[in-house]
């Protein structure tokens, strides 16, 4: 029988599927640690850094579709699930972080680690309130829960350390919170007026984003029925892009000119499921419709002309039915021959390049993809990892693909990856870390032992904060501040139970890797990868093309014409020769 406040919170958890809380102790979370060891059946799942803690929660959300839990001690110690929260909030996953705070009596006396996290937490989630006495719980929390998994967002619940000690409450327990499965589409007037336009069109574009999970088939059927390219944004990659003959590829930063080009040349622009941000990306002249379950997102990235509230999975096979049969194929053709062109031309960039030094990230990424699980769960790092990632690895509907997408926090690899292979143990779960990501939390390679997590880390090592420096060279900056002395990571990994290998040699790469994903516990390559590669964006604008130019001549001026060398052999005369 449950006795203390504690004892309640850790009964509605379970009864809503949670399963581990991920989380560091401290004095003001004893209360709740204590249950938690003395129920036995939810796990603590301890990491060596709350930030982690947060990444880890977000990434089983994301995976499972069920909420997650992490928690903190008061002040610095809840203070540290900040960035992992926002990340779970940009990216729309149901977590529940329990943020213990100080003896109540003492709020507002500039107590020791006082904090105000009511106000703290309150931008990074949907829910966030202060228990003040033992009568509001579990109220509270099931009010936090519902509205994590009904709005798929952060819910913070503060409660101060005395609190989880008290004795709880009679109220009689509700139903498991679980998430209800409305069906959710536009009225038939609306869908009508959607056919009309595109009926009406001759060439049209579907933009893919995070919204078509789950509606993959029904997405390709309209493709056919439209006869439509479909363009995919970052988070739409995974659900969309495999087994899909109308798939011309990736628009954005991170994309490539097939994409670009089949929004810019469309007349119509469906926007389904997605939140794409960049509106230089957008067709300049097209009618635009965008579907999402979220009205309050529509119409946020660019202007549209006609707005439509509901799933992709509910709406689109209603609109489908609507659209006229036998239109032309021109549009569609083109984007494809494009896409091949495309889709060639990177492929080329991703090889052995005769076993010279250093190793070309694309051929890593590629190798990666052909040498992983039929369901294995990728996770890299913020920056050019995303790029090589974005490109080169291949989705079949059962791998994953999740990161900080949203967001764009450095340092989310390997902390999700604890949540990612915690909720599936038995699955290959593999990081792909930047140099610099990783040495942020590193950390969290101590959770990997320490909970017996066999993941896989492949360490793109280029000793520098690479993305960053490829901003820089585009807005005509010298590359100053990014460059990192990085240790041997095999060798650090190694120091702590970790099987490393570290490869320089293009010829070894291969081998490297089955060795590191064959292994039965956690395991981390250091890949020595080439600096200079360059991520050249679908589209170069002209203050873009400045900026390169400002960035040579600054270099030369500087004394370091020998970056320009290296950055000309890395990425123009290898194509040249070979």
């Amino acid at each position: 029988m449950a006795t203390t406040v504690a004892d309640v919170i850790i009964e509605r958890l379970k009864g809503s599927g949670v399963q581990r809380v991920y989380g560091l102790p401290g004095d003001s979370l004893n209360g709740f640690t204590d249950a938690l060891r003395r129920d036995g059946t939810v796990a603590w799942q301890h990491v060596r850094h709350e930030e982690g803690a947060a990444f880890a929660a977000g990434a089983e959300a994301a995976l499972t579709d069920e909420i997650a839990v992490c928690a903190g001690s008061c002040g610095p110690g809840n203070l540290h699930l900040i960035n992992g929260l926002f990340d779970a909030h940009r990216s729309r996953v149901p977590v529940l972080a329990i943020a213990a705070h100080i003896p109540g009596a003492e709020i507002g006396s500039t107590y020791f680690q006082e904090t105000h996290p009511e106000q703290l937490f309150r931008e990074c989630s949907a829910y966030c309130e202060m228990v003040s006495t033992p009568e509001q719980l579990p109220r509270l929390l099931d009010i936090a829960m519902r509205t994590a998994i009904e709005r798929r967002d952060v819910a913070v619940l503060v409660i101060p350390g005395e609190i989880f000690l008290a004795k709880a409450s009679r109220r009689r327990p509700g139903a498991p919170i679980r998430r209800a499965d409305p069906i959710v589409r536009p009225s038939d007037a609306e869908l009508r007026s959607a056919a009309d336009i595109l009926n009406d069109s001759a060439r049209v574009t579907i933009l893919a984003g995070a919204g078509v999970a789950g509606a993959h088939d029904e997405v390709v059927e309209l493709a056919r029925t439209l006869r439509a390219p479909i363009v995919h944004a970052l988070r739409g990659k995974e659900f969309i892009e495999y087994d899909n003959p109308y798939d011309v590829g990736m628009t954005g930063l991170l994309g490539f000119s097939s994409g670009y080009r089949a929004i810019e040349k469309c007349d119509a622009l469906l926007m389904l499921g997605t939140d794409f941000p960049y509106q230089q990306f957008y067709p300049s002249d097209a009618r635009i419709i965008q579907l999402d379950v979220r009205g309050d997102q529509i119409g946020r990235r660019t202007p549209v002309d006609l707005g439509l509230v509901g799933t992709v999975a509910d709406t689109v096979p209603a609109l489908t039915r609507l659209i006229e049969p036998d239109r032309e194929s021109d549009h569609l053709d083109s984007a494809r021959r494009h896409y091949g062109r495309a889709r060639e031309g990177l492929d080329e960039l991703a090889v052995n390049d005769r076993n010279r030094r250093p190793i070309h990230p694309q051929y890593l990424a590629r190798l990666v993809s052909e040498l992983a699980t039929d369901d294995a769960v990728f996770i890299p790092d913020v920056g050019s990892p995303v790029v090589w990632a974005s490109r080169y690895l291949r989705m079949n509907g059962r791998r994953r693909l999740i990161g900080s997408f949203s967001h764009g926090s450095m340092a989310n690899a390997l902390s999700q990856a604890v949540g990612a292979q915690s909720a599936f143990p038995g699955r290959q779960v593999i990081a792909l870390a930047g140099d610099g990501g990783l040495a942020m939390l590193l950390g969290e390679l101590l959770t990997l032992t320490q909970n017996r997590l066999p993941v896989k880390i492949i360490v793109f090592d280029n000793s520098s904060l690479n993305f960053v420096e490829v901003e820089m060279k585009a807005a005509g900056f010298v590359n100053y501040g990014t460059g990192l002395d990085n240790p041997n990571f095999a060798d650090l990994a190694a120091s702590v139970g970790i099987l490393g290998r570290r490869v320089e040699q293009p010829d070894d790469l291969e081998g490297a890797l089955h060795e590191i994903l064959a292994h039965d516990g956690p395991a981390l390559l250091d890949v020595v990868t080439a600096r200079q590669e360059l991520s050249i964006p679908p589209t170069v604008t002209a203050a873009q093309a400045k900026g390169f130019t400002l960035y040579a001549l600054r270099t030369v001026m500087s004394g370091r014409g020998d970056e320009l060398v290296d950055l000309a052999e890395t990425n123009v005369f290898r194509r040249l020769f070979d």
